[in-house]
């Protein structure tokens, strides 16, 4: 192994996208607001962080609760027992820097973190493909698992694609997007030549994950997310769930925190519309009446209300031409159902917290709560039975809650047989259509943190970043980016930002092949 490319893998460390700046004050200088409207991850990252640094914040959500797609609520069973019910299973990957760094505000230890010792994929006509036992040193984390894979044998290897499948290996930031941007990521993974239980297995339940259909996805996210999810970081391939509810364990810490700093959190609470003063400052009007003044506004919804916010406020669309055309460029992806069944028995012993399902039409993943949820398990300690969530990222569009439910009951009884013999106790079953779309040749257009309308800052997981980021962890990172970035021009030290390295393996080394 020559020296360089060593260095580039035994390097593989954590890289720091904004450092710590001794050079300004910590906390404001000048007394100074901001309203930041939308309490999901990236709106409450967005408010700690400046109101940890002396800004007055007013945090404006709609919703009753915090959280966006990651809150919780209180939900009563027949019985009369009260739960905490989510939008559906998180995933907390050890990569997730700046999430943690935001939680650790709550809980300095993580504590409310539990391991999950695997999450195997399962499919009707293969055995449960497992992601445990890999290494920690990329890129080579996925090695032991070709090396024991049933999925690819060694003449599968013969007949793929070498050098289809070597930009998943030379993940750069503009290069990628430049060249891959404008393919769909099933167009990739059909050039690639995968057998059909390799793709299955390892391709196509991680590309669901992020609620894009392949057909629908841009290459080049998958690619970008591929580096940062399974060869880019040194963190591994697992994951932690948390072992409470996330009101208790997140948000309800989460929102005494925000009003020990003197956060001014509205919830369940629409923003109007948002416009400029004839001084320069904004005006983010509540309702008919209220409003909340300030030089400064993080916008962290999600795309849909991004836009229909920006319909109502023809002002902040004037502020910025590109502004007007990056929001209007933005999309939603396909539905994604969540089903929470209680059940009156349990299932097999040997089912783990999560798996990830692949090819049935609609269940994508099973997530056992009362394997790792506290509450959930004491409700199945108590009854005998079980509390067991199912997902589909990408739903079929136009179908109802309940028939979503139905067929992904019918099809967790396909992959897990003894399922079929349970009673429902209870179900509580959504659809929603507020994920983002990082849809084909949707890169450039897409918009990042800062805009050219004065004092607006957007962040959420849709924003374009200049660094491999995604899901909850890419909400987190723009949320501290916005509120650095209004630090910065009040004169005080931005936040610290951190990210997985940025480039794969071969980045340079195909770069340069190319030129050559």
């Amino acid at each position: 192994m020559k020296k360089g490319l060593a260095h580039r893998v035994i390097g593989a460390v954590p890289r720091v996208v904004v450092p710590v700046d001794r050079s300004r004050p910590r906390r404001a200088p000048i007394d100074v607001s901001a309203v930041v409207v939308g309490a999901g991850i990236a709106g409450c990252a967005a408010a700690v962080v400046l109101a940890e640094r002396g800004v007055r914040v007013t945090l404006i959500e709609a919703a009753p609760q915090l959280g966006g797609r990651a809150g919780a609520w209180s939900h009563e069973l027949p019985d009369g027992t009260r739960q905490m019910v989510e939008h559906g299973f998180h995933a907390f990957f050890r990569q997730y820097y700046n999430l943690r760094a935001l939680l650790r505000r709550v809980d300095p230890d993580l504590s409310f973190l539990r391991a999950v010792p695997d999450y195997p994929i399962v499919a009707r006509r293969w055995p449960d493909e497992s992601f445990s036992r890999l290494l920690t040193l990329p890129p080579f984390g996925l090695l032991p698992l070709l090396l024991r894979s049933s999925s690819i044998r060694l003449r599968d290897l013969r007949a793929m694609d070498g050098a289809a499948a070597l930009p998943l290996l030379a993940y750069d930031r503009e290069q990628t997007y430049a060249e891959y941007d404008a393919m769909s990521a099933g167009d990739l993974l059909d050039g690639i030549r995968l057998p059909e239980r390799a793709r299955a297995m390892l391709f196509d339940v991680f590309a669901h994950s992020f609620f894009n259909p392949e057909e629908d996805m841009s290459a080049a996210e998958l690619i970008m997310m591929f580096h940062f999810y399974f060869l880019g970081n040194p963190e591994g391939l697992l994951f932690e769930v948390p072992d409470r509810d996330y009101e208790s364990c997140i948000w309800g810490p989460l929102a005494a925190y925000l009003e020990e700093h003197h956060v001014d959190v509205r919830t369940s609470t629409s923003v109007e519309r948002v416009e400029p003063t004839s001084h320069g400052d904004w005006r983010v009007h509540i309702g008919r009446r209220d409003s909340v003044g300030a030089p400064h506004v993080v916008l962290a919804t999600d795309p849909g209300a991004l836009q229909a916010l920006a319909a109502r406020s023809p002002g902040l669309l004037a502020a910025g031409r590109g502004l007007r055309r990056q929001i209007a460029s933005l999309r939603t992806t396909a539905p994604y159902a969540v089903a929470r069944f209680w059940f009156d028995g349990d299932v097999a012993e040997h089912r783990l917290p999560f798996s990830g399902v692949t090819r049935e039409s609609t269940l994508d993943s099973i997530a056992v709560y009362s394997r790792f949820e506290r509450e959930a398990a004491e409700w199945a300690r108590q009854t005998g039975g079980s509390v067991v969530e199912l997902h589909a990222y990408a739903a079929p569009a136009g179908l109802e809650a309940t028939e979503l439910a139905a067929r992904m009951r019918s099809e967790l009884a396909g992959v897990w047989p003894e399922t079929a013999e349970l009673t429902v106790v209870h179900l509580d079953a959504r659809v929603a259509c507020d994920a983002p779309a990082f849809g084909i040749a949707s890169d450039a257009a897409r918009p990042g943190v800062t805009t050219d309308a004065p004092g607006v800052r957007l962040a959420g997981d849709w924003v374009r970043l200049g660094f491999p980021s995604a899901l909850m962890e890419r909400a987190a990172a723009s949320g501290m980016l916005a509120a650095g970035d209004v630090l910065t021009a009040v004169g005080a030290a931005p936040e610290p930002v951190v990210s997985v390295p940025w480039r794969g393996l071969l980045a340079r080394r195909h770069r340069s092949a190319d030129q050559a």
